[in-house]
């Protein structure tokens, strides 16, 4: 029974007012004088919501529409007298006749409320039921032309009694398997003598839907009313026994698993006794999202048999979370789900430029394939690796490539990835498998041709649970990215839509195959002029915004930029004038904060006064008149470097000594230049007993720095045989260049950078290899402007064009 029944119930043990005048309980003979007094044809109309008044019996409503406030106020000042009947649709505000059921029951006002909120109540009590014939007026409200019914006359009345005494045993039943009725409610109940008022009463206060309650009022019999009632009244009764039943298993005191449980079960049997079952409506759910999918046949099929091995699996089981996890995963991937490209070549140029400074190579490659998607309409999407030193921007440029061709944008880092499952994902067999993280980022873009940055690919690792760089082969082939397969999907999903920019900061830590799927560009660092603009356009506007101060409080002349990024920052990028830059504003900013004046045009002076002295000194060629010191020129992960390579000789027997924490490589490039040396001293007019006469040292200074790499071969034979020879190099000159037993000089990497570090320091004449001239050519005149290149095939031309026919002052006596 619901609460409404029980507080009904409750509510005959209430004594009666002795202003009433009315009583909740009807004896046979005041049911007959009910049932004889006299009823006008026409009555007003009261439609009510979601009730249904039966004869005889009590009820509050609340009037809330105006219409039927009127009604009420009327009826209440002469006779009383209304008909109650039931809306159709509770939802309706202004019902007509066809909104209304055809049988209500004639009701007399006992008496109005006015409530606190300032709502009206009013209790009513049925009378007798009738038939609706015609709507004469709606105007104030309904008034209707009605025909009244009576109850089918039963003989022998003996059914009905019968069926009386078996409701009301139910009833007394039910007071005492509900903890919410007192018990004195069975007494109540026993009281009430006539049957029809009995059945009325308790199918008035039953958990029966409207509809069913309006079926038992148009019923003119009556034990036909009492036995559908008992139907209903005995599930009831099977309903609290059942739970009486689960709650009397457990009498000890319940902790909250325990209580859980009951409530799990409690609920499950609920739901079976109705018929619905939470499990299977989100099953329901899912097979009616997998319908809105864009699946191939053999994708639906398999899912559809996950989906019915998931119904068949018992709810308490680990497996059925795995299942789940599963089924929705499936559902929320975007497969074959494209955002459109946007084909305004203009509008991409724009922003590719407006978000980054430089990097033509990179802005082209995309130009380009947004050309060519525009014409052909589609094409695999390219798969590019940026390789270049920390703070170019390398990883936001991704971001704007979304941005330009109107994809989704999505970044995944790979520093320090070791296990191959990061990327092929799990066999959904194991509790709390999950997908790769490839899917997963795909599953957040909602997309399936996201721009998906691959940051830091140089720095995936390796150990016992895999290789992720051989998983990673797959992802970056053009050829077999189509059906990429993943562990956990254990489906083909296409990737070949999906642009892949892949970031580095040098192809030595890639695996070879790896570097030959993809599209390698390198991006180089920046000029002073060029780390000036950007921090001029991009970095000091951004930084303004984010420390809330108007650009029109503060100025940057570019001196001080300059002075910033010589002195403050030694790198390839600009991530360090990025700090630098925050770091005034911050001071700025306290300065506001506590009302000081603030200067609007930083100098010099107020720039080392924030910032301290310079943290780095430029590199300058050192102009000096000893023999045996050469520069060269040096790669570094922050960009080119110019070092300096000191060659000093002292008397011994021909022992080569290295100093100045130097790699293998660059300790084999000493030996092969020295060797060099001696097998060529006649070429070279020098005598060969010199060799095993004098002991040779070779340092790199800046010793705390490890240093490595074959590019210093040339720099190192120059030093030695300006050493031996005392022949002074020439005046800012610089080289680089790997050398050979046979005296070739083969080309190294990394020009730009090292030629961006020659024009820092000064440097104007640059010795290379000739293999490298193709790279100085795809090099900007700008970065060039002011430098000679002197391209050399063999050691005897860089000793050439190196070392002067000045000799030092005081040459050593060397035979």
């Amino acid at each position: 029974m619901n609460s409404e029944f029980e507080k009904s119930l409750g509510e005959l043990l209430l004594p009666v007012d002795d202003d009433t005048d009315y009583i909740p309980l009807l004896s046979e003979e005041e049911e007959d004088d009910l049932s004889k007094m006299n009823v006008p044809d026409v009555l007003p109309l009261l439609p009510l919501r979601n009730t249904v008044l039966f004869p005889g019996v009590v009820i509050p409503i609340t009037v809330g529409r105006n219409r039927s406030l009127k009604l009420v106020q009327d009826v209440y000042k002469k006779n009383k007298i209304l008909g109650a009947i039931s809306q159709l649709d509770a939802t309706v505000e202004d019902p007509q006749i066809d909104d209304l059921y055809k049988v209500g029951t004639v009701a007399q006002i006992l008496k109005i409320l006015e409530m606190p909120d300032g709502s009206t109540s009013v209790i009513i009590q049925g009378r007798k039921r009738f038939q609706l014939e015609d709507i004469l007026t709606d105007k104030p409200y309904h008034v209707a032309k009605i025909k009244t019914l009576e109850d089918k006359k039963e003989d022998p009345k003996e059914e009905a009694k019968a069926v009386a005494a078996a409701l009301k045993d139910l009833a007394i039943k039910i007071i005492k398997l509900s903890s919410n009725i007192p018990t004195e409610a069975t007494f109540a109940v026993r009281n009430i003598e006539s049957p029809s008022f009995l059945i009325n009463f308790l199918a008035s206060n039953s958990e029966l839907k409207l509809i069913e309650k309006q079926k038992l009022l148009e019923m003119d019999s009556v034990s036909e009313r009492g036995l559908y009632l008992l139907e209903h009244l005995s599930k009831e009764v099977q309903m609290l026994e059942l739970k009486n039943d689960i709650q009397s298993k457990v009498k000890t005191d319940l902790d909250q698993q325990q209580r859980e449980f009951l409530l799990h079960q409690q609920m499950k049997t609920i739901q079976d006794e109705l018929g619905g079952n939470p499990l299977d409506q989100e099953i329901s759910e899912y097979r009616k999202k997998s319908k809105t999918k864009l699946w191939s046949k053999e994708i639906k099929e398999g899912f559809l048999k996950e989906l019915d091995k998931l119904q068949r699996l018992n709810p308490a089981t680990g497996e059925y979370s795995v299942q789940v996890n599963y089924i929705q995963t499936m559902l929320e991937l975007p497969w074959n789900e494209y955002t459109k490209d946007n084909f305004n070549l203009k509008r991409a140029s724009k922003i590719l430029e407006k978000d980054h400074f430089g990097l033509d190579k990179v802005k082209e490659r995309i130009l380009e394939h947004l050309a060519v998607l525009k014409l052909k309409g589609d094409m695999k999407s390219p798969i590019l690796c940026l390789v270049g030193p920390p703070g170019v921007g390398k990883t936001s440029l991704g971001k704007s490539i979304g941005e330009a061709l109107g994809r989704k944008y999505v970044r995944m880092s790979l520093g320090g990835l070791h296990d191959e499952a990061e990327i092929r994902g799990h066999r959904k067999t194991y509790i709390g498998a999950m997908p790769g993280r490839i899917i997963q980022n795909l599953k957040k873009a909602k997309s399936s041709n996201p721009v998906f940055v691959l940051d830091e690919i140089d720095k995936v690792g390796k150990d016992a649970q895999g290789d992720p760089s051989s998983a990673l082969l797959e992802v970056l082939d053009p050829e077999q990215n189509g059906t990429f397969h993943d562990n956990f999907l254990e489906f083909d999903y296409d990737l070949s839509k999906v642009m892949f920019i892949a970031t580095a900061n040098t192809t030595s830590g890639i695996h070879p195959a790896l570097i030959d799927r993809m599209e390698i560009i390198y991006v180089s660092g920046y000029l002073v002029e060029e780390k000036v603009e950007i921090g001029r356009k991009h970095l000091i506007p951004k930084q303004l915004f984010n420390h809330g101060i108007k650009k029109e409080l503060i100025f940057f002349p570019k001196k001080v930029l300059e002075r910033m990024v010589e002195n403050y920052t030694r790198e390839s990028g600009v991530r360090q004038l990025d700090k630098v830059i925050s770091k005034i504003l911050r001071v700025v900013a306290k300065q506001l904060a506590f009302d000081e004046t603030v200067e609007k045009k930083l100098t010099l002076e107020r720039i080392h006064e924030i910032l301290g002295p310079p943290r780095f000194l430029k590199d300058k060629f050192l102009d000096n008149n000893f023999a045996g010191v050469v520069t060269g020129l040096a790669w570094t992960a922050t960009g080119g470097e110019i070092l300096f390579v000191e060659t000093s000789l002292s008397k011994g027997e021909g022992k080569l000594t290295l100093t100045g924490n130097l790699g293998e490589v660059m300790k084999e490039s000493a030996i092969i230049a020295l060797e060099f040396l001696k097998s060529h001293s006649a070429t070279l007019d020098m005598e060969s007993k010199i060799f095993s006469n004098w002991n040779v040292h070779i340092h790199v200074p800046e010793g705390a720095i490890p240093k490595d790499g074959p590019s210093a071969g040339v720099t190192m034979i120059t030093s030695i045989a300006s050493a031996f020879t005392q022949q002074k190099v020439k005046k800012y000159m610089a080289m680089t260049g790997e050398i050979t037993l046979r005296g070739k000089v083969l080309p190294v990497g990394g020009i730009k950078e090292k030629i961006l570090a020659a024009k820092r320091a000064g440097i104007k004449n640059l010795i290379i290899s000739k293999e490298n001239q193709k790279d100085v050519e795809e090099i900007k005149d700008i970065y060039r402007e002011g430098l000679s290149f002197q391209y050399v095939e063999d050691i005897t031309e860089v000793l050439k064009y190196a070392l002067t026919d000045e000799k030092v002052r005081n040459p050593l006596n060397i035979t």
